[in-house]
């Protein structure tokens, strides 16, 4: 991929991320483009960043073999609809990072017959610890295919459907999940907190049990049932504290919150691929 030219639409924090990753990971900067509307983060990618910045999404078509969607879900029609022509000439591998809008219509919008990958990173990509959800449609061929893979793991581990349905519960997993962690950190540490600790101390025991948590889980080879059963002692209180919240039904409620984020998912996905009239 490193001679490959990578194009921006949209210069905020996820593709800020990306382009931070692919330069940590040897892409040169004179193979990155971005076009964004702002002034002002076009002078830090040029002055603090080193790459190619324009104000018109039209100078980055005929230069770059990817070009990355990288906007609101909500203006990508009105993005894609002035470059048709462009894109029909140039036909560059399209990859979208704007949750919910489909690949039919990212293609209908970018003028039909085009190979296009969408992906669903989250948030974790800023600090390069992103969960990637990757699907890519017939017309992106193998080369196309593993491009998109090294620029999404430029920031985190991907993992590629053969469904893009299966984008709405991936939404729902790992785009929606840091927020259903940062809630239980919350609680966590309040909890903590009207137990007698001071808030600083309840903050970094938080933290540090919740990485630690997920550290041990990526490295071992044991299912999580598994790694759970090890810290709960048979009348401990580990165990008292998981039974009162099997008593109220976590897992019902997990399993409610997943289906309705991945509900709304597909929801917004038609609502945005709506026709005019």
């Amino acid at each position: 991929m490193q001679n490959k030219n990578i194009g921006f639409i949209g210069g905020g924090n996820m593709a800020r991320s990306l382009i931070g990753g692919l330069i940590d990971t040897g892409h040169s900067i004179d193979t990155l483009y971005v076009a964004e509307p702002d002034p002002a983060k076009r002078q830090y990618f040029e002055q603090q960043v080193g790459i190619h910045a324009t104000e018109d999404n039209s100078n980055i078509m005929s230069t770059c073999d990817i070009i990355v969607l990288a906007v609101k879900p909500q203006i990508i029609k009105d993005v894609l609809l002035p470059l048709q022509p462009l894109l029909q000439q140039y036909r560059p591998l399209i990859l979208s990072i704007a949750a919910g809008v489909t690949e039919k219509d990212i293609d209908r919008w970018a003028g039909g017959s085009l190979p296009i990958v969408r992906a669903m990173p989250n948030t974790p990509a800023l600090v390069g610890s992103g969960a990637t959800g990757l699907y890519a449609n017939s017309r992106v061929n193998e080369e196309q295919h593993d491009l998109a893979e090294s620029l999404m793991r430029a920031v985190g581990l991907t993992v590629w459907l053969e469904n893009e349905a299966l984008l709405d519960p991936v939404t729902a997993l790992s785009g929606s999940g840091p927020a259903y962690f940062m809630l239980f950190m919350e609680a966590l540490e309040q909890a903590a907190i009207d137990q007698g600790l001071d808030s600083e101390t309840a903050h970094l025991l938080v933290l540090e049990t919740c990485l630690g948590a997920a550290k041990l889980a990526m490295e071992s080879d044991e299912e999580l049932i598994e790694l759970r059963r090890r810290v709960t002692s048979p009348g401990g209180t580990t165990e008292r504290a998981l039974q009162v919240m099997e008593d109220g039904n976590i897992k019902g409620i997990i399993g409610k919150a997943l289906k309705a984020a991945s509900q709304r998912a597909s929801e917004l996905g038609r609502i945005l691929g709506e026709d005019d009239g």
